[in-house]
């Protein structure tokens, strides 16, 4: 089984650049405290940390 992680958006995407928020919009989020299960890939973990104000890691498993 591929290694997955628990990502939760914390930040709203009200005045922030529009980039930031279709970041959060391909990773599946745009609502405040939504939470999603994403594979653990360089592309997912590139996308968190250029967003780390807006979503957090909650939990890596695998």
């Amino acid at each position: 089984m591929a290694k997955t992680i628990v990502v939760k958006q914390i930040g709203s995407p009200i005045r922030r650049p529009a980039i930031q928020r279709q970041t959060l919009i391909g990773l599946g989020l745009n609502k405040m405290n939504r939470t999603k299960e994403l594979e653990d890939t360089p592309s997912v973990r590139g996308m968190v940390n250029k967003i780390p104000h807006l979503v957090e890691i909650i939990e890596e498993k695998g």
